[in-house]
């Protein structure tokens, strides 16, 4: 069996930045554990595979297939930067001729449209739906920020995305220089209610760039020690933000070592428009 294959950098137009995303195109379905054995020996946040809907179509063709993710040792329900590197591998490898692809996925359909500089992802909006009350008792804050000075604790039960927003006295600098181990992460929370954590902070769109928020991402839970670019967090980072700065349309920045760059817009029927760059760094087969 050979198994086309493209990695990708989702959310740059810089190699080496961004978020990898291994993709792979299927002419039919796999057995579940083998995805997961591809995506163990991909060792990337996520791999995605597609599959089409319509065994007529082709992947030139088609506009909409099923897609899947997988983590090197679970399969999520939601992705954001290998649905972008998805669409990019069907665009940009198979010469799609489709200006908007759909994809059935976990979280329902996903679209993605091609845009002249970038992508547009439509993807669910999801609101924080708790508030952590006694903070200074959040075992999970302890282990991620330590002493450092905290603004709000929320929890996103449905994507179980705990959100720790510091203190807008915090520069910067706090945020990008944060050691979280991803032990003591675990440690602090195996109640199976968070599997996913995102530290945030308010950002200075007053000077260049000009970013709106800043934020870093932590799953170990799912085998991600940290997520260098994450568009599912983002569905609950808009959400928050969107409603603390009172903007629909926002620009933000995920501070990991490899960084990347999201534009959002908040939309009034409970979705988010999420844009992002993608840039191609190889191509090859997978054989079995």
């Amino acid at each position: 069996m050979e198994i086309p294959v493209f990695v990708l950098d989702a959310f740059t137009n810089v190699a080496f930045k961004g978020n990898p995303a291994a993709v792979c195109p299927l002419m039919q379905e796999l057995d579940d554990s083998l995805y997961q054995k591809i995506a163990a020996e991909m060792n990337l946040s996520e791999t995605a595979f597609i599959t089409r809907t319509n065994p007529s179509d082709t992947f030139a063709t088609g506009s909409k297939f099923h897609l899947r993710w997988f983590t090197p040792t679970t399969e999520v329900n939601l992705c954001g930067h290998a649905t972008l590197a998805s669409a990019a591998a069907l665009f940009l490898f198979e010469k799609n001729i489709n200006s908007t692809l759909m994809f059935e996925t976990r979280s329902g359909l996903l679209a993605v449209t091609q845009q002249k500089d970038g992508y547009l992802m439509d993807f669910p909006l999801n609101p924080p739906t708790k508030q952590v009350q006694n903070v200074e008792k959040c075992r999970t804050k302890k282990a991620a920020v330590g002493n450092n000075p905290v603004q709000d604790v929320v929890l996103s039960s449905v994507t179980k995305k705990l959100m720790i927003r510091l203190a807008d006295s915090c520069d910067r600098s706090v945020l990008t220089n944060l050691k979280v181990d991803p032990v003591a992460l675990l440690n602090a929370d195996n109640s199976g209610r968070v599997k996913s954590l995102l530290i945030t902070m308010k950002g200075s769109p007053e000077s260049q760039p000009g970013y709106d928020f800043y934020s870093r991402v932590f799953a170990p839970w799912s085998g991600i020690p940290e997520d260098p670019v994450t568009g599912s967090a983002h569905t609950v980072l808009a959400a928050y933000w969107s409603k603390v700065l009172g903007k629909k349309i926002m620009t933000a920045y995920q501070c990991s070592s490899r960084g990347g760059k999201l534009e959002l817009e908040v939309r009034d029927d409970g979705r988010v428009n999420i844009s992002g760059k993608v840039t191609s760094i190889l191509q090859g087969t997978i054989r079995l």
